[in-house]
Protein backbone atom coordinates (compact mmCIF):
# COMPACT_ATOMS: atom_id res chain seq x y z
CA UNK A 1 0.00 0.00 0.00
CA UNK A 2 1.17 3.76 -0.62
CA UNK A 3 2.35 5.20 2.55
CA UNK A 4 -0.50 6.53 4.69
CA UNK A 5 -3.29 4.52 3.10
CA UNK A 6 -3.39 1.66 5.52
CA UNK A 7 -3.38 4.77 8.11
CA UNK A 8 -6.18 6.04 6.18
CA UNK A 9 -8.09 2.60 6.51
CA UNK A 10 -7.05 2.42 10.28
CA UNK A 11 -8.75 5.73 10.99
CA UNK A 12 -11.61 5.28 8.94
CA UNK A 13 -12.28 2.16 10.82
CA UNK A 14 -11.43 3.43 14.22
CA UNK A 15 -14.02 6.59 13.14
CA UNK A 16 -16.36 3.78 12.10
CA UNK A 17 -16.57 2.11 15.27
CA UNK A 18 -16.60 5.32 17.25
CA UNK A 19 -19.83 6.45 15.57
CA UNK A 20 -21.31 3.06 16.26
CA UNK A 21 -20.67 3.75 20.09
CA UNK A 22 -22.06 7.21 19.50
CA UNK A 23 -25.17 6.20 17.75
CA UNK A 24 -25.89 2.95 17.33
CA UNK A 25 -27.55 2.54 21.14
CA UNK A 26 -27.29 -0.13 23.53
CA UNK A 27 -26.00 -3.38 22.67
CA UNK A 28 -25.40 -2.89 18.73
CA UNK A 29 -23.78 -6.12 16.86
CA UNK A 30 -21.01 -5.04 14.86
CA UNK A 31 -19.09 -6.06 11.28
CA UNK A 32 -15.99 -5.04 10.05
CA UNK A 33 -14.74 -6.31 6.88
CA UNK A 34 -11.51 -5.61 4.86
CA UNK A 35 -11.26 -7.26 1.40
CA UNK A 36 -7.65 -6.98 -0.16
CA UNK A 37 -7.74 -7.40 -4.05
CA UNK A 38 -4.87 -6.58 -6.59
CA UNK A 39 -6.73 -2.85 -7.66
CA UNK A 40 -8.54 -1.92 -4.06
CA UNK A 41 -8.42 -1.96 -0.31
CA UNK A 42 -12.15 -2.42 0.76
CA UNK A 43 -13.05 -1.53 4.09
CA UNK A 44 -16.60 -2.17 4.99
CA UNK A 45 -18.34 -1.55 9.27
CA UNK A 46 -22.18 -1.89 9.57
CA UNK A 47 -23.97 -2.41 12.44
CA UNK A 48 -27.76 -3.20 13.38
CA UNK A 49 -28.33 0.03 15.62
CA UNK A 50 -30.66 2.75 15.73
CA UNK A 51 -28.83 4.15 12.16
CA UNK A 52 -30.69 7.26 10.86
CA UNK A 53 -32.95 7.43 13.95
CA UNK A 54 -29.78 8.70 15.85
CA UNK A 55 -29.49 11.89 17.12
CA UNK A 56 -26.48 13.69 16.09
CA UNK A 57 -24.72 15.90 18.76
CA UNK A 58 -23.55 17.98 16.06
CA UNK A 59 -20.10 18.40 17.69
CA UNK A 60 -18.25 15.66 15.05
CA UNK A 61 -17.26 15.85 11.65
CA UNK A 62 -16.32 12.03 10.98
CA UNK A 63 -18.15 11.47 7.74
CA UNK A 64 -16.57 14.25 6.26
CA UNK A 65 -13.06 13.13 7.71
CA UNK A 66 -13.76 10.36 6.34
CA UNK A 67 -14.73 11.45 2.81
CA UNK A 68 -11.52 13.77 2.69
CA UNK A 69 -8.73 11.16 4.18
CA UNK A 70 -10.33 8.61 1.49
CA UNK A 71 -10.47 11.25 -1.50
CA UNK A 72 -6.16 12.08 -0.85
CA UNK A 73 -5.88 8.56 -2.27
CA UNK A 74 -8.08 8.62 -5.29
CA UNK A 75 -10.98 6.61 -2.83
CA UNK A 76 -14.27 6.59 -1.76
CA UNK A 77 -16.28 6.24 1.04
CA UNK A 78 -20.36 6.09 0.62
CA UNK A 79 -22.34 5.86 4.45
CA UNK A 80 -25.79 5.54 4.90
CA UNK A 81 -29.04 3.90 7.05
CA UNK A 82 -28.75 -0.22 6.09
CA UNK A 83 -32.41 -1.30 4.87
CA UNK A 84 -34.16 -3.08 7.87
CA UNK A 85 -32.28 -0.84 10.39
CA UNK A 86 -28.92 0.17 11.70
CA UNK A 87 -26.15 1.99 9.38
CA UNK A 88 -23.01 0.90 6.89
CA UNK A 89 -20.17 3.26 6.24
CA UNK A 90 -17.77 1.82 3.09
CA UNK A 91 -14.54 2.72 2.03
CA UNK A 92 -12.60 1.72 -1.38
CA UNK A 93 -9.29 2.80 -1.46
CA UNK A 94 -7.66 2.37 -4.87
CA UNK A 95 -4.25 0.42 -4.59
CA UNK A 96 -1.38 1.11 -7.29
CA UNK A 97 -0.55 -1.66 -10.10
CA UNK A 98 1.33 -4.20 -8.57
CA UNK A 99 5.46 -4.15 -9.14
CA UNK A 100 6.92 -6.55 -12.09
CA UNK A 101 9.29 -8.71 -10.07
CA UNK A 102 12.79 -7.73 -9.70
CA UNK A 103 15.20 -9.53 -12.48
CA UNK A 104 17.66 -11.60 -10.63
CA UNK A 105 21.24 -10.29 -10.82
CA UNK A 106 23.51 -10.90 -13.91
CA UNK A 107 26.08 -12.88 -13.90
CA UNK A 108 29.79 -11.94 -14.15
CA UNK A 109 31.24 -12.53 -17.70
CA UNK A 110 34.60 -14.46 -18.33
CA UNK A 111 37.15 -11.61 -18.83
CA UNK A 112 35.42 -8.95 -17.37
CA UNK A 113 36.51 -6.92 -14.18
CA UNK A 114 34.44 -8.86 -11.87
CA UNK A 115 34.32 -12.44 -14.00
Amino acid sequence: MPPGAGLTAYRICQESLTNVLKHAGPDPSVTVLVQWSPSALVLEVTDDGRGAAAVSDGAGHGLTGMHERAAMFGGTVTAGPRPGGGFRVRARLPLPAALPPASPPAEPVAGSPTG
